[in-house]
């Protein structure tokens, strides 16, 4: 593991296109976050494409409380990877990414892994801010083990 991105992984036991179907609709967003600061959805549509960007309504201490972000997908590709740049409203992404990449293993189960980088943060003030990584390995399995129930209802 490098000092700027953190990977964890775990195999699902269902379909890449069941796991993707789960993680390009915003509105489940909060059920599979670890690290609590997910609140909702605002009423964003069905990730379809690099391009695209969804809005969703957060809290933390970090931001000093609510607060919402613009996530502007950076990959796509069906079923297999889903990526995106996370800013907060009406500003440019400052530079880290979630990433999630499907590797199926056969028609049943897939491969999970979802990365956070913030290599490519450079603002020294938001360094100074924010103490990277602001969600642990652990929130990250946590997101995983969510997006496992979520994906099979166990």
């Amino acid at each position: 593991m490098s000092d700027d991105k953190i990977s964890v992984e775990r195999t699902i036991p269902a379909s890449s296109a069941e796991v993707f179907e789960v993680l390009s609709n915003p509105e489940r967003h909060v059920e599979l976050d670890g690290s609590g600061f997910v609140v909702s959805d605002e009423k964003t549509d069905r990730i379809q494409g690099t391009g695209d960007v969804f809005t969703m309504n957060m809290t933390g201490d970090h931001m000093g409380g609510d607060y919402q972000t613009e996530n502007h997908v950076t990959g796509f590709s069906q079923n297999k990877l889903l990526a995106w740049q996370t800013a907060p409203a009406g500003q440019e992404p400052p530079g880290w990414q979630w990433v999630w990449e499907l590797e199926p293993e056969g028609s049943d189960a897939t491969l999970v892994r979802l990365t956070y980088d913030w290599s490519s943060v450079t603002d020294k003030e938001l360094l100074e801010k924010i103490s990277f990584p602001l969600v642990s390995q652990h929130q990250l399995e946590d997101s995983l083990d969510n997006l496992s129930q979520a994906v099979t209802g166990s």
